[in-house]
C-alpha cells in the first residue's frame, strides 16, 4: 500500500528493507535484456515484466522498490528511435510500475526513482569508473531533464545511485535542487574511495548538510566493502545511511557478463546496521529469495 509517512519519517523509526537487482529478476522471467538500454527497454516492450519484477520483491518482503530508470535517458531512447515525448511518457512509467506493485501490498510501500549516473547512459561500464570528462556543470545540464520528470511523476524518495564520482555526485545535488522530493546518494566504491579516486570521506562530505537528502551510503559494490563505507558515511554526514551492494560476483563490460562467486550474505548485515544502515538491500544479481532472507534477518 502506498505509505502514510515519509521516508524520512520512516528511517527515523525501523530500519527498512530495499529490494534487489531488477534486471537479473527480469532475466529469471525470461526477458532478453541485451539491448544498450538494458532492463529500460521493458518499459516500452513489456511493462507488465517490470510490474510483475517488482511485485516478486514486494512479496519477498522489500519496503522500498528501486523504479526501472536507471539506464533509461533521454539520450539512450532517442538513440533507439524514442521521441522526447515518448521518452517522458516512459520515464513516469517506471514510476507508476513501481507504485502499482506496491500498492498490491498490505505493507507500507516506498518508490525510489532511480537516477543513474551518466556512464549508464553510455552502456560500456564507464559508471564503474567516471572520470567522463565533463565539468559539473555539464553533468548537471544532463540531469536535470530526467530528474524533472521522475520527480513530477510522484516517487517518494530519488535514488541518486551507482554515483562513481564525487563531480558528479555535485552535479547531481545541483540538478535536484527545487525539484520538491527527497534523494538519498548512493556511491560506488573501491574500498574507501569512489570509482572515480577520491576519498569517500570527500564525497560524502558533499551531502553532510543538504536536508533534501535523507541517506547516503553505497550500492553497486563489493559486499566487503558495504560496512567500512556505511561507517564512513554516518560519521562524515550524521545521516542514516542506506547499503545495497551486488552480489560479489564481478561484472566483465567487455564480455558484457558476470564472473566469479557470490559473497552476499544476508547474516552480515547486522554489521551494516551497527554502522548506520537504515536502508538495506541487494543490487546487482542479488535476487528475491536472498531479499525474503535479509528481510528475515533485519526484523527479527
Amino acid at each position: 500500500m502506498k505509505p502514510d509517512r515519509t521516508l524520512a519519517a520512516a528511517l527515523a523509526e525501523e530500519v527498512l528493507v530495499l529490494d534487489g537487482g531488477l534486471s537479473n529478476q527480469l532475466e529469471a522471467q525470461g526477458c532478453d535484456l541485451s539491448d544498450a538500454l538494458w532492463s529500460a527497454r521493458m518499459l516500452a516492450d513489456a511493462p507488465e515484466q517490470i510490474e510483475a519484477a517488482h511485485a516478486a520483491y514486494a512479496r519477498a518482503g522489500a519496503q522500498v522498490l528501486i523504479t526501472s530508470s536507471y539506464q533509461a535517458t533521454f539520450e539512450g531512447f532517442a538513440r533507439r528511435g524514442t521521441d522526447r515525448a515518448e521518452a517522458a511518457r516512459l520515464l513516469a512509467r517506471s514510476v507508476e510500475l513501481a507504485r502499482a506493485a506496491g500498492e498490491r501490498s498490505e505493507r507500507e510501500i516506498w518508490v525510489a526513482a532511480s537516477v543513474g549516473p551518466y556512464g549508464a547512459m553510455l552502456a560500456d561500464g564507464s559508471e564503474y569508473r567516471g572520470r567522463y570528462g565533463l565539468s559539473v556543470a555539464e553533468l548537471e545540464r544532463f540531469h536535470r531533464p530526467r530528474i524533472e520528470v521522475l520527480a513530477e511523476a510522484g516517487p517518494d524518495v530519488l535514488a541518486l545511485e551507482t554515483v562513481p564520482d564525487a563531480d558528479e555526485a555535485e552535479g547531481l545535488l545541483r540538478a535536484v535542487e527545487g525539484c520538491g522530493v527527497p534523494v538519498w546518494l548512493s556511491y560506488t566504491v573501491d574500498g574507501r574511495h569512489t570509482r572515480a579516486g577520491q576519498r569517500l570521506e570527500d564525497a560524502f562530505g558533499l551531502a553532510a548538510g543538504l536536508d533534501q537528502v535523507v541517506a547516503v551510503g553505497v550500492n553497486c559494490c563489493d559486499p566487503a566493502d558495504a560496512g567500512p563505507a556505511a561507517e564512513i558515511a554516518a560519521a562524515v554526514t550524521g545521516k542514516p545511511v542506506v547499503v545495497y551492494p551486488n552480489s560479489g560476483e564481478q561484472w566483465d563490460a567487455g564480455a558484457r557478463g558476470w564472473h566469479g562467486g557470490a559473497t552476499f550474505d544476508p547474516a552480515t548485515t547486522a554489521a551494516w546496521r551497527t554502522a548506520g544502515a537504515r536502508l538495506i538491500g541487494g543490487c546487482c544479481r542479488v535476487g528475491p529469495g536472498a531479499i525474503e532472507t535479509l528481510a528475515g534477518t533485519l526484523k527479527e
